[in-house]
């Protein structure tokens, strides 16, 4: 997509929150800007909650709280978003602005490695409690991340996971850089996964959408 067509884009579909506006200035420059997802993926990921009736969702991977506010704004406000981040200076920055944006209550954060939160969710019984899931966070767990995911999240309930295309390297085989072979080998996992229904869509660096089955469906 080149420049000037990604602002066509925005300019004619992109309805942004002021909030999450404000957040998304902040954020820039900064070292790891990159780790923020883009504004059309925060509305996509926005529809999606819409459109699924979303009460429950899970997040690993907060940084500032971008992502974590569009769907905490996307949800009712008896809804709950549990966002997971190992890092207390940036999801500092990501509280202010949920305390801005009047959302705090429906946001619960851990601080904590992600995998030991997701084995305390499922021992707390929470097994099929999540309508969706966003996995955003170091990716050389991502395989062992979708696993407990998938059994966090509802029959009927979706997954999305960012950097897929991980800038493209993914498709050179030049480039056998770890992450870049971890999330190939993710990719091959999931395109054979006949658990869900499955899109990788190029939007942002990449973002695979999973719908765990139906129940019904097991025997199709």
């Amino acid at each position: 997509m080149t420049d000037q067509l990604y602002a066509y884009l925005l300019d004619n579909s992109l309805r942004e929150p002021e909030i999450a506006a404000s957040l998304r200035k902040e954020m820039a420059g900064h070292e790891w800007e990159r780790m923020r997802i883009s504004p059309e993926q925060g509305q996509f990921f926005s529809l999606l909650l819409h459109l699924i009736g979303a009460r429950q969702v899970l997040e690993l991977g907060t940084y500032m709280g971008y992502s974590t506010l569009w769907m905490a704004l996307s949800i009712p406000a008896s809804g709950r978003v549990v966002t997971v981040d190992i890092n207390p200076e940036w999801t500092a920055i990501a509280r202010d602005y949920w305390q801005k944006a009047g959302v705090e209550g429906r946001i619960e954060q851990h601080l904590g490695l992600a995998l030991e939160v997701l084995d305390d969710l499922l021992d707390a019984g929470e097994a099929e409690q999540f309508d969706f899931a966003f996995i955003d966070a170091d990716k050389l767990n991502y395989d062992a991340y979708f696993e407990r995911v998938l059994q966090l999240i509802r029959p009927g309930g979706l997954i999305a996971v960012d950097n897929v295309l991980w800038s493209g390297s993914v498709a050179d085989e030049a480039i056998q850089e770890k992450n870049t072979q971890v999330l190939r080998r993710f990719n091959r996992n999931r395109h054979q996964d006949k658990r869900v229904h499955l899109s990788l869509v190029p939007i942002g660096d990449g973002v695979t959408l999973a719908m765990k089955r139906l129940a019904e469906e097991d025997d199709k």
